[in-house]
């Protein structure tokens, strides 16, 4: 069970995330509302809703904050009409991105993430134009230092796919989408805090970028992530500093 991740990479971004708090919990808010709308109010029936919750609450989010978006997901208060929308295209040397949004103007929307797109050399692809380079997954990171067997142990027996350690000593835990939850209750009840778990859109290649090429394919994804309508943004390039 021997691979390679991008940990610090990915706790790059991870400190660039929670630097942007503000930004994180309106996300947070139109994550919760969907999630409630489309699944119910109630957490444990709804794992969407749950893990937008756990989210909220490793960002600070208040609770009021919190309910109010459960509330308004379920009609219990006015507020807007969000559609889920993914989409997908090429940026620099072929390297696959997709883009999932939030919006209630999706004419606004797509013109705001097709200007991303081209601004830097990238296109906009077709529907499942890359998404069949990725697999929807449940991944859960630790740091270096985590006692690789008693994880695997724990990984596994919760039901787990795969447990793949890193060159740098830290350790990737991959599980089904609806595994999630149960995965993560068995992580925590066996002592093990993930600095990053959610559910994401994992490549299955890479895609590396150097000089000219990996600056414009980072711009082009700054400018996705910043736009408002955009949840999340996940790419198969690995960017050589």
């Amino acid at each position: 069970m021997a691979g390679h991740s991008k940990w610090a990479n990915i706790k790059h971004k991870k400190a660039a995330s929670d630097a942007k708090r503000g930004k994180i919990w309106t996300r947070l808010i139109k994550e919760i509302t969907v999630a409630a709308r489309m699944g119910g109010g109630d957490p444990s029936a709804n794992p969407r809703l749950r893990l937008a919750i756990d989210k909220a609450a490793d960002a600070n989010m208040p609770k009021d904050n919190v309910n109010r978006a459960i509330l308004r997901g379920t009609g219990g208060e006015d507020g807007a009409n969000y559609e889920e929308i993914r989409y997908e295209g090429y940026g620099l040397g072929g390297a696959a991105i997709i883009v999932d949004c939030m919006t209630d103007n999706r004419v606004r929307t797509v013109a705001e993430v097709r200007h991303a797109f081209s601004k830097h050399g990238g296109n906009m692809g077709t529907e499942g134009s890359v998404s069949f380079m990725f697999k929807h997954c449940g991944q859960f990171l630790f740091a270096p230092g985590v006692d690789e067997d008693k994880l695997m142990e724990a990984a596994l027996e919760a039901g787990a796919e795969d447990v793949i350690a890193d060159e740098e000593g830290g350790f990737e835990v991959l599980c089904a989408p609806l595994d999630f939850s149960a995965v993560k209750d068995a992580l925590d009840a066996a002592g093990f805090k993930a600095e990053v778990a959610e559910v994401i859109m994992k490549p299955a290649t890479e895609t590396r970028l150097t000089g000219e090429d990996a600056i414009k394919m980072q711009k082009i994804l700054d400018l996705l992530e910043n736009l408002d309508d955009v949840q999340e943004v996940y790419t198969n390039a690995i960017i050589e500093e």
